[in-house]
């Protein structure tokens, strides 16, 4: 069979579980899967968002994608098309199937007039033939407890709130509106809807080997839910019976600081725990400001996490907040053809920007992947243009775009998706 014969296409309700089977080999899994897994896992597809490449009847490639909303700097959040479940089987690599089930979803997408495509990238050098660009990063965090300088003797919040432990249950109930408040003010953040938190608070199991966590709950002097956390604690013992526990978190969300800095101190705190592993957390996390000794806490992990695809530029950057005012005309490089073009941005006093297609000379030249990269504020274009990435048609202009792009913090993504 010629390759371009094999059939892509979306999938129908009757091949979920053979769909679900190419996922688990793509990603190195058995090929067997329980019906409880595949009852579980199928509540979460949408077949006109499901893609599988057909070869004689077996699913050998996947790809499936759903709505999401993103966070831009500025707290506007856009409609994006969140893609995941991208598999190609082994022994039908490097056929061009990912290429045309990536075509085609994008091009809905587009289509639906979502503004920007998002995905989790296991490879790097796969997706910026796309158009995508790593536009958060993400640090896990190791806490040397006895090294953090805490006082042992302190119990509870040291601002008058306190912390209760939850169950799964009161977790679904406080924590969608929780994050929702805090995803009004943390670029990068994406949405969660209900089937998110059934996931993660195990009510609904995707996966074997699920681990009930503890769950516990900040709330400020005036009783006001600020602050979750989910982790898991291991059972070590050293060879002289003392406890070398660690507390790993599965996450942890908060609205203010004095609630981020009550969790942190509580899971250095707890009776018998040496260690701290945070999971992934912003590169710029105030984690370590919270502990006497910073250096107690260390990152151990560090790498690109959400990517994302600009599918219309003017509304991509018309969405998002910006810093200080000035114009800039961007020549966007996107040979898929979904964007590409000469835009003039211009930023008001007010920090909000208007963007059209404009025939003015262009300050910068880039790919649609560096614009993807930069828009979130993670990356610089000064850095891309000496790693030749941007091209300076007028010089200054990559300064005057980080100085436009870059906010106070980064982005962050605390979700996998």
């Amino acid at each position: 069979m010629n390759d371009r014969d094999l059939d892509v296409r979306p999938i129908t309700e009757d091949e979920i579980p053979d769909w679900l089977r190419a996922v688990a080999v793509g990603f190195l899994r058995s090929e067997t899967i329980t019906e409880e897994e595949i009852a579980a896992r199928a509540s979460g597809v949408l077949t006109d968002r499901t893609v599988g490449a057909f070869d004689d009847g077996r699913c050998v490639a996947t790809l499936r994608s759903f709505p999401q909303e993103l966070t831009a700097v500025g707290g506007a959040a856009v409609a994006a098309n969140a893609v995941t479940n991208v598999t190609v089987s082994p022994t039908h690599r490097r056929r061009g199937l990912l290429s045309r089930m990536m075509a085609r979803d994008l091009a809905a997408a587009k289509e639906r007039g979502d503004v920007v495509a998002t995905l989790i990238a296991a490879e790097y050098p796969i997706y910026g033939r796309y158009g995508f660009g790593p536009a958060t990063t993400a640090a896990e965090w190791t806490v040397d407890v006895p090294r953090a300088g805490l006082d042992p003797r302190r119990a509870g919040p040291e601002d008058g709130g306190r912390i209760d432990l939850a169950g799964g249950a009161e977790v679904r109930e406080l924590g969608p509106e929780l994050h929702e408040r805090i995803r009004r003010t943390q670029h990068g953040t994406v949405n969660r809807d209900a089937r998110w938190w059934r996931i993660n608070t195990g009510e609904l199991r995707v996966l074997p080997g699920w681990k009930d966590p503890f769950y516990a709950v900040y709330r400020s002097p005036a009783g006001e839910v600020e602050g979750m956390v989910a982790y898991t604690v291991d059972d070590k013992w050293g060879d002289a019976k003392q406890p070398e526990n660690t507390a790993t978190v599965q996450w942890l969300i908060a609205a203010e600081p004095r609630a981020e800095r009550a969790l942190w101190r509580y899971l250095c705190a707890i009776d018998w725990v040496v260690r701290v592993e945070t999971g992934r957390r912003s590169p710029d996390d105030l984690l370590p400001l919270f502990l006497p000794d910073p250096r107690a806490a260390r990152i151990t992990t560090r790498a690109d996490w959400m990517w994302v695809r600009i599918l219309d530029v003017a509304r991509a950057l018309e969405a998002r907040g910006y810093q200080g005012a000035g114009e800039l005309v961007l020549e966007v490089v996107d040979p898929a053809g979904f964007t590409g073009g000469r835009y003039l941005l211009e930023v008001g006093a007010d920090g909000r920007g208007v963007c059209a297609p404009t025939s003015r000379e262009a300050d910068l030249t880039l790919d649609v992947s560096g614009l993807g990269a930069l828009w979130l504020g993670d990356e610089s274009a000064v850095r891309l243009a000496a790693a030749g990435r941007v091209r300076e048609e007028r010089a200054g202009a990559a300064r005057l775009a980080d100085a436009l792009l870059r906010p106070s913090r980064r982005p962050w993504c605390p979700d996998s998706f």
